[in-house]
């Protein structure tokens, strides 16, 4: 069972609600978005029918969900949600490029990298600080000083950060630099850090498992949720199939199946799926025309030098035609390209 807020619903009439579940021996666990407060119940649902709970105050919905992701479903929450992302919106109505880096190597190299995305029009730096690699010896990221190197980077361009977090215990640590924090397709199952993340109340872009099914990935999402934590874009980047042509397979039909079944923003990763520099461009397009909310592409000024992915990376070239496709699809769409809202909040 779901209990659905009414906007602007005071602190004091959340917690009576909670108090009178857990009173009569149900659990309630509060998950907090930008418009709305939302209250999953655990617990016997023929006693929460009998507390009379739509008739506290505050209270403007009382819902059965049938499905096991009861936050992130759209039987509750019927309409899509926006993600806000230090005044950069991700869900419908736009379309939002993230671009930079793979992997942050230097301040020099980052700072190119975001330069080159803000010019294609770009509203967010994406960049990796932590690198979990299939192999050991891979360049695995510069830690913290990765970290500081981005936040330099966003100081200089305005653009919002996303870098990934790999560890429960870095989740706080990440948040003190970062805007947004992604978690990975390898730890997209780790519990521990989705349950951790969901507490620190920064957004949240949720990668889809290589090999993890569309429900095991709302699941995940409603691991984050159900820990106080809406604010979940998920991100589609490509899963493990039989074929080898590229690196791995981008499921575009995800995205209108996820946007059916859950109120979540999802976005397209092309250069995670296909691997290929040459594969990106056409990936972006059938991403943004199944109606994904945005796109996340790497960038870097000298892709042969590059110390991960170089191979997927855009350059300058890739990127004008990137912006030119993007401007013409978002119209067709009759989407928007995301901007900036500024704020003092901001």
């Amino acid at each position: 069972m779901v209990i659905v807020m009414l906007p602007g619903a005071e602190p004091d009439d959340v917690d009576a609600v909670v108090d009178r579940v857990e009173g009569a021996g149900g659990q309630a666990f509060v998950s907090r978005g930008l418009s709305r407060v939302i209250i999953g119940l655990i617990g016997d649902v023929e006693l929460f029918e009998s507390l009379n709970l739509s008739g506290m105050p505050g209270v403007g919905q009382v819902t059965r969900v049938s499905t096991e992701y009861k936050l992130v479903s759209r039987e509750q929450h019927p309409d899509r949600s926006v993600v806000h992302v230090r005044g950069v919106p991700i869900g419908p109505g736009t379309v939002t490029l993230i671009a930079g880096p793979c992997a942050v190597e230097t301040p020099e190299q980052t700072l190119a990298a975001a330069r080159m995305a803000q010019a294609s029009g770009a509203t967010m730096l994406r960049g990796g600080a932590f690198k979990p690699r299939t192999s050991p010896y891979a360049f695995q990221g510069l830690g913290e000083l990765g970290l500081r190197i981005l936040a330099d980077v966003r100081e200089e361009t305005g653009l919002p950060v996303v870098t990934e977090v790999v560890s429960a215990h870095d989740v706080d640590m990440v948040a003190e630099y970062a805007d947004m924090l992604q978690i990975g397709t390898r730890n997209m199952q780790n519990f521990a850090l989705l349950q951790a993340i969901g507490e620190a109340r920064v957004p949240v872009m949720l990668k889809r498992g290589m090999n993890s099914t569309i429900q095991e990935w709302l699941m995940a999402a409603e691991y984050i949720a159900q820990r106080g934590n809406l604010e979940i874009v998920l991100c589609e980047r490509g899963i493990r199939t039989f074929e080898t042509a590229t690196r791995n397979t981008l499921d575009v039909s995800a995205v209108p199946v996820v946007q059916r079944l859950s109120h979540l923003p999802v976005i397209v990763d092309p250069s995670h799926s296909g691997g290929s520099r040459d594969l990106v461009i056409p990936l972006s397009r059938a991403g943004i025309v199944a109606g994904a909310d945005g796109i996340i592409v790497d960038v870097h000024p000298e892709p042969e030098a590059a110390l991960c992915d170089g191979p997927q990376a855009l350059v300058r070239e890739d990127l004008d035609q990137l912006a030119l496709s993007v401007a013409e699809l978002t119209a067709f769409m009759r989407r928007q390209p995301a901007r900036r809202r500024y704020s003092s909040a901001s």
